[in-house]
């Protein structure tokens, strides 16, 4: 056999012994359809957390859209409006005494830099023309999530093709291989082209496209370089008019690499040329292997099963089913699959966190300019990173808050004369700080952030990381705070602002609305957490000076939540009317989720309060809705959502909310969109990676004292198993259930101390050793 023909029944063997692996552990991994993508949000993802593609898979004419993590348009400036500080002082007076236009016309003229321009940006587009003729029959194109491969099929004539797309996190290179079942039959024209500032020219063999983003506008950045090659077996390859023609060969395999100057990088435009010297030297099933022992082991690490699907039937006709009406388990465990799938393409250690739009975007003007949105966006992203044991993901968005320190520590001293650092709602790769024209004040971005550094301890118990880069961090967020807060003239409590609850307004007793105010609950129930976060830091690393004393004082001093008349968790200081009753932020509830502040168990009255306000959120009065997006019909403010109810333990809820995730706000490729005048919706990644942390939310929960056991199960998943959640305590944890109840769990410590476990109102204490596997029977007890 010839090596290439060698390397085809191989990947045949080995992908018929993934998808029955695919099937026997984990449930349902593979998304497919029985046509090719018309519109950009049918095609599929496929990335390795720096060089992304869209494959829409067709047969006359193939695209696959392509990103580098790094073009951005935009250039790093000061937004900083020095010596803002000195008007705060008017605009708290203002705020205090109900003068809230007076305040905000104040904040606006004084207090806001000018607004940031720039976006992420594509790479371009592959494209492929096929020299094939005859009638198409028993296509298929899918994304095998398991091996992070999508794969179309189809017959034309008499011959059968085949073409695989993966994007190989160790090659650094896009591969794309062409087969079919009868030699000489692979013929195509590829072209490499951008839409916009950029050219494309031959260089020796390879197509070369190089560019900048917004190139010739005050706005340009990134340089970039994009550089193809193919090695075909048998037939003939030439270059003709800036094109690659490929005639007459057995199977061809097509590379791509990419780089930018981002970060003034040295030596990038050599980058591509040896990652594709490297690349053409591996033999096809080398470059797959490579590819699979990196990114299956992160796959592997949990299973789910929690019911079927009708599997005959493509993703996107089951989705139409979901749609109208039906109910579809395997759906969810292949929406959750994705969202992970998701992470591992989008996020990877030594690159940039994943973005709003993770790291697939068509636009050079991206949705919300493709930016990280820490209100809380931004974070969402990676709330499932812990608890679905992908810790080690999570570092890119630990890295860009060191990056904001540097910026943050200069706006906290120059705009609001304060120590430590802060960041505003939103900021892109120049990594900017300021508050800025467009939105208003809230200076809560970089407390809300350091959260997950928090809670990434907590999840590993990585003394290291926290004694070197979680504490100086959450530290220097609190000693913003500690300058931050004033006090309260009717209360004598201390406070936030000018601040607003992100990102709803409210009616004054005049009508009037604003949004800026004094002490909006989602500020003093985060500035709390930082300062316990902080202060259990320092008592763990056994440290005790005069910051963490003053922390401790303010702390005491700070305001809390309040219940408003009607039983709801006020969302501001004052008993306001919402302007939007049924708003997708839903802020306020930070206490209940991401936050541990609020639970069922420790603080009844709160939970509660909590419970209407989410209720409220869901049936508010939409006669007085201003935005296109409610609270009903927005992907991520659902999947937050989700993750609400399963922490106040109603599993009903909490599935309802994920399937009308799936009804109303899902893409066929099962991306999630957000709303958007005159388009079908753009896709906002932070759906598809909190429902999954809102699943398991609903099978544990270890925020509340104790390991909890299946806390929210769904009557609609009466059995079913999973393995691999992460709990609190560096603890990996399995789970069966039959009957709505729990059979066996298996945990497995990696750090040694106490543990308590509950499920229902059955509670264990245990002492365990690192590196020990305890199983647990339905009543709790050791089993040998």
């Amino acid at each position: 056999m010839k090596p290439m023909f060698e390397c085809i029944l191989f990947l045949s063997t080995l992908a018929v012994s993934l998808a029955s692996h695919s099937l026997a552990h984990g449930g349902e991994s593979v998304a497919w359809y029985r046509q090719p993508a018309q519109l950009w949000h049918e095609s599929l993802p496929v990335g390795n957390g720096r060089i992304g593609a869209m494959v829409f898979g067709g047969v006359e004419h193939e695209r696959l859209q392509l990103n580098e993590q790094t073009i951005w348009s935009g250039n790093r400036s000061d937004y900083d409006r020095v010596g803002a500080h000195e008007h705060l002082p008017e605009v708290r007076r203002l705020l205090f005494g109900g003068k809230h236009a007076e305040a905000d016309a104040l904040v606006k003229k004084e207090i806001l830099g000018d607004r940031p321009l720039g976006s992420y940006q594509p790479l371009g587009d592959l494209t492929f023309h096929f020299h094939a003729d005859g009638a198409v029959s028993d296509y298929r194109r899918e994304l095998d999530m398991a091996r992070a491969v999508a794969t179309v099929r189809y017959r034309q004539g008499d011959v059968v093709f085949v073409r695989e797309a993966f994007v190989s996190f160790p090659a650094k290179v896009l591969v794309v291989r062409f087969t079919c079942d009868k030699p000489g039959r692979v013929s195509f024209t590829a072209a490499l082209d951008r839409i916009a500032a950029a050219k494309t020219e031959a260089s020796g063999d390879d197509l070369v496209l190089r560019g900048r983003a917004d190139d010739g506008e005050p706005t340009a950045g990134t340089r970039f370089l994009g550089q193809l090659r193919v090695v075909n077996d048998g037939g003939r390859r030439a270059m003709v008019d800036g094109k690659l023609v490929v005639t007459g060969a057995d199977s061809a395999l097509v590379l791509l690499s990419a780089a930018t100057d981002f970060d003034g990088a040295e030596g990038w435009q050599d980058v591509p040329q040896s990652a594709l010297d490297r690349a053409a030297e591996m033999s096809c099933d080398r470059l797959l292997a490579e590819h699979l022992a990196d990114c299956q082991p992160y796959f592997r690490r949990v299973d789910i099963e929690v019911g079927d699907g009708p599997e005959e039937l493509p993703t996107d006709k089951r989705l139409d089913l979901v749609k109208n009406g039906g109910g579809d388990p395997g759906l969810i465990e292949l929406h959750f699959n994705y969202g992970r799938y998701l992470l591992i393409s989008s996020s990877r250690p030594g690159g940039l966190p994943a973005n709003l739009q993770g790291l697939w975007n068509h636009e050079l003007n991206a949705p919300w300019f493709g930016g990280w949105h820490l209100d809380p966006n931004a974070m969402m992203i990676y709330w499932h990173a812990e608890t679905l044991n992908l810790s080690d993901l999570h570092v890119p968005f630990f890295d860009l808050i060191d990056r904001l320190r540097v910026n943050g520590r200069k706006t906290a001293k120059d705009v609001y004369n304060a120590r430590g650092f802060v960041a505003a709602h939103r900021t892109n790769a120049n990594f900017f700080t300021s508050p800025v024209k467009g939105f208003t004040v809230w200076p809560m971005g970089a407390g809300w952030a350091v959260q997950n550094m928090w809670e990434h301890y907590r999840f590993t118990q990585d003394r290291e990381f926290l004694r070197t880069r979680a504490y100086p961090t959450i530290r220097e967020a609190a000693l913003f705070f500690c300058d931050w807060l004033v006090q309260d003239p009717e209360t004598g409590k201390l406070v936030s602002g000018p601040s607003i609850s992100p990102e709803n307004s409210f009616v004054l007793p005049d009508g009037t609305i604003s949004q800026l105010c004094m002490g909006p609950t989602l500020d003093q129930l985060l500035i709390a957490e930082v300062f316990d976060n902080t202060l259990e830091a320092a008592g763990i690393l056994g440290i005790e000076d005069d910051t963490i004393q003053e922390i401790r004082a303010k702390r005491a001093k700070l305001a809390g939540p309040k219940i408003g008349s009607d039983g709801r968790l006020l969302e501001w200081s004052k008993e306001y009317e919402e302007r939007e009753p049924a708003h997708r932020h839903v802020s306020h509830l930070f206490g209940v989720y991401p936050g541990c502040s609020m639970t069922p168990r420790r603080t009844p009255d709160l939970a509660e309060a909590a419970r209407k306000s989410l209720v409220a959120r869901i049936t508010g009065d939409q006669v007085k809705k201003v935005n296109i997006s409610d609270a009903s019909s927005v992907g991520w403010s659902l999947a937050w959502n989700a993750c609400l109810w399963a922490r106040l333990g109603d599993g009903r809820q909490a599935y309802d909310t994920a399937m009308t995730l799936l009804r109303r706000c899902t893409f066929p490729n099962l991306m999630d969109f957000h709303p958007r005048a005159n388009t079908p919706g753009v896709f906002q990644i932070d759906g598809n990676m909190t429902t999954p942390a809102a699943v398991a939310e609903m099978l544990v929960q270890s925020h509340d004292g104790a390991i909890d056991l299946l806390p929210a199960l769904p009557e609609a998943w009466p059995a079913g198993s999973v393995r691999g959640l992460r709990a609190r305590g560096n603890v990996e944890v399995d789970l069966a259930w039959a009957g709505g109840r729990l059979q066996s769990a298996t945990l497995r410590p990696g750090t040694a101390g106490a543990l308590t476990v509950r499920t229902g109102d059955k509670t264990v204490s245990l002492t365990a050793t690192a590196g020990q596997t305890i199983t647990l029977n339905s009543e709790l007890r050791v089993m040998q």
